[in-house]
């Protein structure tokens, strides 16, 4: 059984392990796993940047995903953004990404003040863009446009 909880700073080794899989994997990128290491601990290190949950099978991680905080002024509430999504490949396919995603509507609910949950995904994944929208998410409402520096 998958056990879903939040991440402990113990394991930012293996976030960040994932995080440079996830990257070559999904965008062909080959990120620095020094740096990314740096911008793990920056979460643990300040809450408001964030939160990581994982997804824990027999005592080992085999998937992670990192929670980003957007402010609403329009809702007055907080939205979950859900980035650096990882999920081991022999996990893939079996709810891991399911069972996060209902810890956070459990969490949400229990909350009662955020907003709701975003996410943004390469048009490509035709795979991922299946699974969140068999979650009931939607993609119909903005596109993405971004100038990284």
């Amino acid at each position: 059984m998958i056990n879903i909880r939040r991440a402990h700073r113990s394991e930012a080794e293996k976030i960040a392990q994932y995080q440079v899989l996830m990257a070559k994997e999904s965008e062909g990128m080959k990120l620095d796993y020094e740096t990314v290491l740096r911008g793990a601990n920056a979460v643990f290190d300040d809450s408001q940047k964030g939160f990581y949950l994982a997804a824990e099978y027999e005592g080992v991680i085999v998937g992670s995903l990192l929670i980003t905080l957007e402010w609403s002024d329009w809702r007055a509430q907080t939205l979950y953004w859900i980035q650096s999504l990882y999920v081991e490949p022999a996990f893939r396919r079996k709810g891991v990404f399911r069972s996060m995603y209902k810890f956070l509507k459990d969490e949400i609910a229990e909350l009662g003040d955020i907003a709701g949950i975003r996410l943004y995904v390469d048009l490509g994944n035709t795979g991922a863009i299946r699974t969140y929208e068999a979650l009931g998410m939607n993609g119909e409402h903005y596109q993405l446009f971004e100038d990284v520096l």
